[in-house]
C-alpha cells in the first residue's frame, strides 16, 4: 500500500529541473540527478530534447521537450516559455523546481511564484545582457528581482555575482548561498602526468565568441611565437558567432595551432596539453579551467570573478587583466620561463585544489540539504493545517 507521507516516501516527492540545455546537465550535474533518483525522488526535466536525453531516460526520469532559446530576444516565445512551465507545474505538481541560467531562472520563477512552488535557483554567470549595461540590463535585473521575491535558496557561483545581486537589492540575506560552481567530478577529470615535450602546446577550450577573449588570445599567440616557435595554441569550441570564422581561419593558417572542433573527450584532450588558456571577459564559474587543473594542468586566465577562483597566482596558474593582450602575452612568457619541474608542480598543485574546494560531491551535498531543509519545513507547514 503506497504510503501517504511525503516525510516517509521520497518516490511521493519530485523534483524538476528547468534548464536551457541538456548538454549542461549532463556534464555538470549529471551526478546531482543521479543522487536524487538514488534517493528515491521522481525526477522530470524541463529543457530541449537533443542526444543526451537517453542517459536521463535511463535513469527513469521524466523528460519534456520545451525550447529555450539562451540569447533569444523574442517576448512571445519567452511567454510561450512561461506559460508551458506554469501548464507542466500544474498538471504535474512538483515538491520543488530547480532553475539553472538566466531564462530559467526568471520565467521559471514566475510560474513558481504564480502557483506557490518552492524554488531553487543558480545564477551560473551575470550573461551578457547584464555584462552590457543599457535597457536590457535593467530590463533583466528588473525581472530576476520580481521572479527571486519567493525564492527558497538563490546558489550563486562566486562572490562578485552573489554581491552585484545583493547591492542592487534583487536578493535578500537568507536566501542566498555561495558554492563552488558546479564543482568537478574528480573521477572522471582524474589526474594525469604532466607531459614530457620540448614544445609548449597550449589550449583554449570553449565557445567560439569574443566575450571568451578569442581574438586577444589570436593576437598573443602570434606574438609569443615571434620569439617561441615551439609554442602552439590548439582552439576546441563551438562556433557560436560565425563571423569569427575569417579571424581563426587567419590564425590556423599561419601554424599558430588548430581549429579541432567539438570534442567529447575533454579529459582525454587536456592530457596532451601543457596548459588550458582562458581570456574569458566574464564566468560564473569556468568549469573548463576547473576541469584542467583536475586533471593537473596550470591555467592561464583572466583576473575576472568565476576565473580568479580556480587558480592560485604563481602556484597553479598565471591570471591576466581581461581585454589586454599585452598582459596575456606577458603570463603566457611568464609560464613558457619556468622550468619543466616547475609546470608540472604547478599542475599537480592544482589538482589538490580542486580537491580541497571544487570536489563536485561538495555542490551535490548542498543541493541536497537545502532539497531537504526546504520539503520538510514544507511537510511541517502542512501538518499544521
Amino acid at each position: 500500500m503506497e504510503n501517504k507521507c511525503i516525510s516517509c516516501n521520497k518516490t511521493n516527492r519530485h523534483v524538476a529541473f528547468l534548464v536551457n540545455s541538456l548538454n549542461g546537465l549532463f556534464c555538470f550535474r549529471f551526478e546531482l540527478v543521479q543522487r536524487l533518483i538514488r534517493d528515491g525522488y521522481r525526477v522530470s526535466i524541463l529543457a530541449p530534447s537533443n542526444g543526451v536525453a537517453k542517459f536521463f531516460s535511463a535513469l527513469g526520469c521524466n523528460l519534456i521537450n520545451i525550447n529555450v532559446e539562451r540569447r533569444g530576444k523574442n517576448p512571445l516565445l519567452d511567454f510561450k516559455v512561461f506559460l508551458q512551465y506554469l501548464v507542466f507545474m500544474m498538471k504535474h505538481k512538483p515538491n520543488i523546481v530547480l532553475t539553472y541560467t538566466v531564462k530559467p531562472n526568471i520565467f521559471g520563477g514566475f510560474a513558481c511564484r504564480v502557483l506557490n512552488v518552492p524554488q531553487i535557483s543558480n545564477v551560473t554567470g551575470l550573461g551578457n545582457a547584464v555584462e552590457n549595461p543599457g535597457f536590457l540590463e535593467n530590463l533583466v535585473l528588473i525581472l530576476s528581482k520580481l521572479s527571486f521575491t519567493k525564492n527558497q535558496i538563490i546558489f550563486f557561483q562566486n562572490v562578485s555575482n552573489l554581491n552585484y545581486f545583493k547591492i542592487r537589492n534583487l536578493v535578500k540575506n537568507d536566501q542566498v548561498r555561495l558554492i563552488s560552481g558546479s564543482g568537478v567530478n574528480l573521477l572522471q577529470f582524474c589526474f594525469k602526468p604532466f607531459p614530457v615535450d620540448n614544445s609548449i602546446k597550449l589550449i583554449f577550450i570553449g565557445r567560439i565568441i569574443k566575450e571568451k577573449g578569442i581574438l586577444e588570445l589570436f593576437e598573443a599567440i602570434s606574438r609569443i611565437r615571434e620569439r617561441y616557435s615551439i609554442v602552439t595554441c590548439d582552439i576546441v569550441g563551438y562556433i557560436q558567432d560565425s563571423q569569427l570564422n575569417y579571424a581563426l581561419e587567419a590564425f590556423t593558417s599561419t601554424g599558430s595551432g588548430n581549429y579541432l572542433g567539438l570534442s567529447n573527450n575533454i579529459h582525454g584532450l587536456l592530457s596532451e596539453y601543457h596548459a588550458v588558456v582562458l581570456p574569458s571577459y566574464h564566468e560564473g564559474m569556468s568549469n573548463v579551467l576547473l576541469e584542467a587543473a583536475a586533471t593537473g594542468r596550470p591555467v592561464l586566465t583572466s583576473n575576472v570573478p568565476g576565473c580568479r577562483e580556480t587558480f592560485d597566482e604563481g602556484i597553479s596558474g598565471f591570471g591576466f587583466e581581461p581585454r589586454s593582450v599585452d598582459s596575456l602575452v606577458q603570463a603566457i612568457e611568464r609560464f613558457i620561463a619556468l622550468p619543466h619541474e616547475q609546470k608540472a608542480a604547478m599542475g599537480l598543485a592544482g589538482r589538490k585544489k580542486m580537491e580541497r574546494e571544487f570536489d563536485r560531491q561538495i555542490v551535490v551535498d548542498a543541493y541536497m540539504r537545502e532539497i531537504e531543509n526546504i520539503l520538510e519545513e514544507n511537510n511541517k507547514k502542512d501538518k499544521k493545517k
